[in-house]
């Protein structure tokens, strides 16, 4: 018998100003709070700190959710787009408990075949996404793609669930299932994976690109990996460690990066994959607002899922 998940903590109401009618609406005009409506993107936050505890990060990702509606709030939208913010899934100690919980929650509108984007939280936020696609029968016969914004691997092995740890147990659940993950990861810093971490991404098959060719000159080579990540499978989780970025644009993460992967390289790369029709979810970890500078990383996580939402209606 399936436990029936925690009900979600209401998100607070979405608030910002009004430019008066015949103006356009702005995300906080759009978004419905709880009650499901339309067919457009669900938004569900999952309020964990426990995975970065586990792997020894700075706390703090926990208020990430509650920052990024923040940052939405004031953005243009596109006429016509329907949003709905169910709320957030609260984690305390029992990691695994709240990654069933996103996950049975997440799986409800995916199986009703809604875009899915779920705040973060630190990045053990990926496997309750996986879980979500699984109870939604996203999987069903399909090939799963995951595609990973990230400066680390995320393969640790641990005796439990950390943020280091989620895409090692995607792999396993799917080698259970019979099926194969195909997993890229884009900006992969040399200097913080360790040789066992490479040893592991070449077992499982994984495919990667390091953040020194994940520049400006690198933007057409990047879009042809992709888009052959795209031909191959059915369904895409992308998930964005908002660490892959420059610690300039994004301070506001447990890990800031050294070099990171351009924000305009990164916005080509979502685009890419929110108009091939085979998105189904995207999750976005490690926004960490104690370490914020004036909003900064906020901000450019939410022109992030901006982009993903707008190419996904169209």
């Amino acid at each position: 018998m399936t436990a029936i998940p925690e009900p979600l903590t209401p998100a607070e109401p979405w608030t910002g100003r009004d430019d008066g009618p015949g103006t356009g609406p702005r995300w906080h005009q759009v978004v419905t709070v709880g009650a499901d409506a339309g067919s457009g993107p669900v938004l569900i936050g999952f309020r964990s700190d426990e995975g970065v505890r586990r792997n020894q990060g700075r706390p703090g990702a926990v208020d990430g959710p509650a920052a990024l509606r923040r940052a939405l709030a004031p953005l243009a939208v596109p006429e016509g787009l329907t949003i709905t913010d169910l709320g957030d899934v609260v984690v305390d100690t029992d990691l695994e408990a709240g990654q069933r919980g996103l996950g049975a929650h997440t799986g409800s509108a995916l199986g009703a075949h809604r875009p899915v984007v779920v705040l973060g939280g630190g990045h053990e936020v990926a496997r309750a996404s996986y879980l979500g696609l699984r109870a939604g029968g996203r999987l069903d016969g399909r090939r799963l793609g995951v595609l990973n914004l990230d400066a680390h691997f995320d393969l640790r092995r641990a005796e439990r669930a950390t943020s280091g740890t989620p895409f090692r147990q995607i792999a396993e659940d799917e080698q259970r299932a019979g099926r194969r993950l195909d997993y890229l990861v884009l900006g992969i810093a040399r200097s913080a994976n360790t040789s066992d971490l490479f040893a592991t991404a070449d077992r499982i098959g994984a495919e990667y690109r390091l953040d020194l060719d994940c520049q400006q000159t690198d933007q057409g080579a990047i879009r042809e990996q992709v888009g052959g990540f795209l031909d191959r499978v059915d369904v895409v989780h992308l998930t964005v460690d908002l660490d892959c970025l420059p610690a300039a644009v994004a301070p506001g993460v447990s890990a800031p990066a050294g070099l990171g992967i351009p924000l305009t390289v990164l916005l080509q790369v979502v685009t890419q994959v929110a108009r091939s029709g085979r998105l189904a979810l995207l999750d976005i970890a490690e926004l960490n607002p104690l370490f914020d500078q004036d909003s900064r990383t906020a901000r450019t996580a939410a022109r992030i899922i901006h982009e993903v939402v707008t190419n996904w209606a169209e």
